[in-house]
């Protein structure tokens, strides 16, 4: 179950939270070849200096961080792909400008996911974690 963590050091609508949301799984979907029903999403708002990134001067002018937990198995260009679809959705929903970002991709072993029902099997190409 992928958990995609993303930050901002200004306030949201629940509207923009909700399509961009929406989006993120999409994307994830289909970069990452899987289902989206398994796919968590936190978006976490901070007041303007309490998130920063050293190469940031102005944070006013906005500041995004991403931390995903992932399933092992992807290839660079996936991860590049989904990393760069990120930061396209953060710069279109809610404008921060690009160099302003910062992603962390974190990989783990499929059995370190669980649901109720059961954990994830390691990943393969085209699956849906959970369909049966």
């Amino acid at each position: 179950m992928p958990h995609l963590q993303f930050e901002i050091n200004r306030s949201l609508k629940d509207e923009e939270k909700i399509s961009f949301s929406e989006e993120t799984r999409q994307l994830f979907s289909k970069t990452m070849d899987t289902g989206t029903d398994h796919i968590c999403i936190s978006i976490r708002e901070y007041s303007t200096h309490n998130l920063s990134i050293g190469r940031v001067k102005d944070p006013e002018k906005g500041v995004a961080v991403v931390n995903a937990d992932i399933r092992q198995g992807r290839t660079m260009e996936q991860r590049r792909e989904l990393t760069l679809g990120f930061m396209d959705l953060m710069h279109r929903h809610w404008g921060v400008q690009k160099e302003q970002m910062y992603v962390t991709l974190t990989e783990h072993k499929g059995e370190d996911f669980h649901l109720l029902e059961r954990y994830l099997a390691s990943w393969e190409e085209g699956e849906d974690p959970l369909a049966d």
